[in-house]
């Protein structure tokens, strides 16, 4: 058997990092690609390897001498690689193709180990390597059959997007037994290229065989296995936290992205925290119905999404506004003070991170819990002369919750004091206490100092939507907010989510109270597991203190690179102390959480 490897691309997406090199001497990691696929082939023990070249040709062959491969490498030059397309460049290499089983490779992909070694042992003869389509896949895509035969090749351009549940992206990696390439392939492979010329891709080759007998070529499915084909320098930067050297490495930079995690399939995100049981399937059938116009259309400004916020949550239009997500509207508000700021630690750091350190006073209460109540608020912010001061209600991490009696007495202690009280309420509604919210005209006007932050994101379970809303009895700085946003501030599917919103409230109530049920019998799971210590919440979130055998760091970095689990290290928050904060999502999902963690850590 030998390999055959296609690098006569130029790689134009990849810009500056292509402008000396090919594309397969990208580093990925520190690691030039080229590098890792032909160690990856040595370890196979091939006749030979077949490389095509053109672009670069003379750098790429002097760089590829100087690696420890041991395996012959032969090379076939394509002069013409900037007017012609992988079609071309695999017909220079025809005549070595039909001469040997072979392994045909792409030059710009990267994939685990072991890829290569279970398509070799795999005992049918002419194999495509594939894998389950998902939305950042772009190019060919084929259907299957029951036994795995491909039934159709699929070009980019042909998908059709509503049965994309059936469709298997080809990784541009296929074994092909020699007499297929002699017999069949090659065949068909000049005979498209007299017909349609050369700047076409080989895979076309393969559509046509495969609508003239379907049982030739077979799928193999990736069942899991890591790969990514790098086409530019987004992709890169996934290929990298993909395939960081080191499971630390691999967290830091997966949690570095601060989302996007669809991008990685397979991941169960317990870092970021959201509704498991809302949106309904119905709310998001009428998001899907009214696509095409929210795409096409723009969205309404300032004023019309503030009337509708009013409509949602209760309050007078001159009260409230609307944010493109809650982070926008703490950037927007903690701007405003000059003053000291008083925050409860650990909390979300949105708020810190936006006001100078000179200017914070920082309680951290000082139990096991870090819990509080507004008696020690007060007690501990009595001599600061405070222009604002910051209550995360329950607050993030740790789930603390003051009582609304509670709130209002910190409100009326707050505007003796003309501070300004900022109650960010994101969680609220998953606290058992029934009407906790201060999204409420009265209560505002009886609170004059109060601004209530609230991210939609967070129990409506639309993080995609990017919609948070700030209130105050205090107009005129709602409307110095409003002047300071910009006009479209929110997208058109936030704007349609508020618009319907009001119709599903009898729903949302519901996945409310599903979520508290779920969040007590993960509690009760995770305080049988012998190393970890939960902490009582009334958010849709857990931290717990992580007492042996290991800390929380090796703890996330193990279960993300093991169990493909994210969860939230919070050590960096506790002054290196062993805390982990985890979301609370659906029984299934909570479940292989605890299954994973009684592995690592144990039960009682």
């Amino acid at each position: 058997m030998q390999g055959l490897i296609l690098a006569a691309g130029m790689g134009k997406r990849l810009k500056a990092l292509t402008a000396e090199d090919t594309k397969c001497m990208v580093k990925v990691n520190g690691v030039p690609l080229i590098d890792r696929m032909l160690g990856q082939l040595e370890k196979l023990h091939l006749e030979r390897v077949v490389i095509v070249v053109g672009y670069r040709a003379e750098r790429l062959i002097e760089h590829i001498k100087g690696l420890p491969i041991t395996t012959p490498i032969i090379y076939v030059e394509n002069p013409d690689y900037a007017s012609t397309n992988n079609i071309f460049s695999l017909g220079l290499a025809a005549n070595e193709l039909a001469s040997d089983d072979t392994l045909l490779l792409e030059s710009d992909l990267i994939f685990e180990d072991g890829v290569l070694e279970d398509l070799v042992a795999d005992p049918r003869p002419t194999l495509a390597l594939v894998d389950a389509y998902q939305p950042w896949m772009d190019g060919t895509v084929v259907t299957l059959d029951d036994e795995d035969h491909i039934t159709s090749f699929v070009p980019g351009k042909q998908m059709d997007f509503s049965h994309t549940q059936g469709y298997f992206k080809t990784v541009n990696v296929y074994k092909f037994a020699k007499d297929f390439s002699r017999d069949v392939y090659v065949p068909f492979l000049k005979a498209y290229m007299r017909a349609l010329g050369v700047n076409e891709y080989y895979e076309q080759v393969l559509r046509v065989i495969t609508m003239v007998d379907s049982t030739e070529v077979q799928g193999k499915r990736m069942e899991g296995r890591h790969w990514y084909e790098i086409d530019d320098l987004q992709d890169l930067d996934i290929a990298e936290s993909i395939f960081a050297p080191t499971p630390d490495e691999r967290l830091a930079k997966i949690a570095g992205r601060y989302g996007g995690y669809w991008r990685y399939p397979g991941l169960l995100d317990f870092c970021y925290l959201v509704n498991p049981y809302y949106p309904t399937p119905r709310l998001m059938s009428e998001m899907r119905a009214s696509f095409d116009a929210l795409l096409q259309n723009y969205p309404s400004g300032m004023r019309v999404n503030s009337l509708l916020a009013a409509k949602t949550f209760g309050v007078n239009q001159r009260k409230i506004l609307v944010g493109n997500g809650a982070a926008e509207l703490i950037r927007d508000l903690m701007a405003r003070f000059t003053g000291k700021v008083g925050f409860i630690r650990p909390t979300f750091e949105e708020y810190p991170n936006r006001c100078d350190a000179a200017r914070s006073v920082v309680f951290v209460p000082e139990n096991a819990d870090f819990s509080y109540g507004a008696r020690d608020v007060m007690n501990f912010f009595a001599e600061e002369d405070l222009e604002a001061l910051v209550l995360v209600n329950p607050d993030n991490p740790t789930g603390n919750y003051l009582a609304k009696a509670e709130v209002e007495e910190l409100c009326a202690w707050c505007e003796a004091r003309q501070t300004t009280l900022v109650l960010d309420e994101s969680f609220v509604d998953f606290a058992a206490e029934e009407g906790a919210t201060f999204l409420d005209d009265e209560l505002l006007e009886r609170h004059p100092t109060l601004v209530v932050v609230k991210s939609i994101s967070k129990s409506h379970g639309v993080p995609g939507a990017r919609l948070g809303v700030l209130a105050s009895a205090n107009e005129a700085l709602i409307d110095g907010l409003k002047r300071s946003a910009a006009i479209w501030n929110i997208n058109s599917f936030g704007e349609f989510y508020l618009q319907i919103a009001e119709k599903y409230k009898a729903d949302y109530q519901r996945s409310l109270a599903l979520l508290r049920a779920e969040r007590a019998r993960l509690f009760e799971a995770l305080a049988a597991i012998r190393g970890l210590r939960p902490i009582p919440s009334e958010a849709n979130y857990l931290m717990a203190e992580v007492l042996h055998p290991m800390g929380s760091k090796e703890l996330t970095s193990r279960l993300l690179s093991e169990d493909s689990i994210l969860i939230k290290d919070l050590a960096p928050k506790m002054g290196g102390r062993s805390f982990i904060r985890v979301a609370v999502r659906d029984a299934a999902d909570n479940a292989r959480l605890v299954t994973a963690l009684k592995a690592k850590l144990g039960e009682e």
